[in-house]
């Protein structure tokens, strides 16, 4: 076998193997260096699995050459391999990130162990997203979901182990659920792999344990995916977490959750049933439309920056529930586009904020007056992921509200797509009130020169802000993986 064989699992044991080879160095500058190699190699490896998916289709790989559904199997679709390439292309800008943001917010002694939870929580999201066994999904968010716990706690204020805790607890309930999900589906089938579970159902879809495990399942990944009103564990989270902490799990955690209720509605159970039979779809609309309107105008309200895009965070979740909602190719492609772009636009957020914070010793927005004096580039690209997060075109953002508006439209939903654009005018509310303070008042006057951030931060956060431009403008990437995602969860030919 050749070495290309074995990538997908070469891209999961990369990582897993790096963090307890940084707990044996305990040396925080090796364990840099072991985190970061195995991040961009897992994205080199997340690269050349997407475009092997695009030349031969579907990847199947057998752990330990059992054949599935007896043995474990690693399966690769054009969902799959597009959230690998966010996934690892955010690990490989956050991790040198975090070399110098966790300088401040970290105590030394305990950097390596900061790099060792990193490397676990990656492990767990890419396992999640590449393994074609639920029992295994299942695993893998739990190993995440711990690593996770640790680096919140990590956080400089005595408030991140009460968010660490809330997370916990919140995050052990729907890792709970879903298991018990997932025992229902076995119980029925008689086996774990996704794709044989699918195939076993059949008429099943309709039976009262399967959908007793839909909705386990349902509320169980909504936890996890920050779904409102579940979504209180997030705010605290993101506010007290270290900066490339927030910045990882804003852009990848709650993604990877979404892919998993895209995999299981889609891929598991028979959408046409679950949407068509079941009310499942008023009641993701209506906790969708919830979310957008709730979470942001509570966004507006914050006055610590952190918070309010945390809140924004569980608005922008709501757009992708509301395109899976509507069930078609459209809709789907406008989830799966804006879990990848609100992917790439949060994780810059957060990052631009550690900068703020590592420079003016916090994000509250009393802190901030003058800042676009202070720090120009600084604040001009919060500002250009902001437009991104309300859908001005030109952005990435846009690029998949579009897609959305064009779903409902299909569907004759006009009422929805009024009720789209309106929800944006209240993220143009809670981005003008960081506009208001950074560029239309004056910096205190006893205020001293800030420095220019470390180019450790400064380099990965400034890749992530063009990212944001970039897709908006060339769309050939993310349009077409979406579009051949939605259209294989859909069963549509291309």
């Amino acid at each position: 076998m050749s070495l290309q064989q074995h990538l997908p699992v070469l891209l999961v044991v990369l990582p897993l193997l790096s963090a307890p080879l940084t707990v044996l160095l305990r040396n925080r500058t090796l364990a840099f260096g072991v985190v970061c190699a195995a991040s961009w190699v897992g994205l080199v490896i997340s690269i050349l699995i997407w475009q092997q998916v695009q030349v031969s289709g579907t990847i199947s790989y057998e752990i330990g050459s059992w054949a599935p559904p007896l043995g474990i199997e690693y399966r690769v679709d054009q969902l799959s391999a597009f959230v690998l390439v966010l996934v690892s292309a955010i690990a490989a800008l956050v991790v040198p990130y975090s070399r110098a943001s966790i300088e401040t917010e970290v105590p030394t002694e305990q950097h390596y162990l900061f790099y060792t939870m990193f490397a676990l929580c990656l492990t767990g999201l890419l396992g999640i997203t590449i393994t074609g066994d639920a029992f295994n999904i299942f695993v893998f968010l739990e190993v995440s979901s711990l690593a996770t716990y640790v680096l919140i706690a990590l956080g400089q204020n005595r408030r991140a182990l009460l968010a660490s805790y809330q997370y916990l607890i919140m995050g052990t309930i729907g890792a709970t659920l879903l298991v018990i999900g997932i025992g229902f589906l076995y119980l029925m089938t008689g086996s774990l792999n996704l794709v044989d579970i699918s195939n076993r159902l059949g008429d099943l879809n309709a039976s009262r344990p399967v959908l007793v495990a839909l909705a386990f399942i349902t509320v169980g990944v909504s936890l996890k995916l920050a779904l409102f009103p579940l979504h209180q564990w997030l705010p605290n989270a993101y506010t007290y977490a270290p900066s490339s902490v927030s910045s990882f799990l804003a852009a990848t955690a709650t993604k990877v959750a979404i892919y998993v209720l895209l995999r299981f509605y889609f891929s598991v159970f028979d959408h046409t049933i679950i949407f068509g039979a079941l009310p499942l779809q008023a009641i993701l609309m209506a906790l969708a439309l919830a979310g957008m309107f709730a979470a942001s105008t509570i966004a507006i309200f914050q006055s610590d920056l952190r918070r309010l895009f945390a809140f924004s965070s569980v608005g922008q979740v709501g757009y992708i529930i509301l395109g899976m909602a509507l069930n078609s190719v459209n809709g789907v492609t406008s989830s799966v586009l804006h879990l990848f772009n609100h992917g790439i636009t949060k994780g810059a957020i957060f990052m631009l904020l550690g900068i703020v914070s590592l420079r003016l010793g916090g994000v509250q927005l009393s802190q901030l007056n003058g800042l676009a004096k202070r720090m120009p580039l600084t604040s001009f690209a919060i500002v250009v992921c902001g437009l991104s997060l309300i859908g001005v075109p030109g952005t990435a953002g846009f690029i998949s509200k579009w897609y959305l508006l064009l779903a409902a439209l299909e569907q004759n939903l006009w009422w929805l797509a009024f009720l789209i654009v309106a929800s944006s005018l209240l993220a143009i509310m809670y981005v003008w009130r960081f506009v208001e303070v950074a560029y239309l008042q004056d910096p205190p006057a006893d205020a001293p020169p800030v420095s220019a951030p470390p180019l450790m931060m400064a380099v990965p956060t400034g890749l992530l802000v063009l990212a944001t431009v970039y897709f908006g403008l060339d769309t050939d990437f993310t349009v077409g993986s979406a579009t051949a995602a939605a259209e294989l969860l859909m069963g549509v030919a291309p």
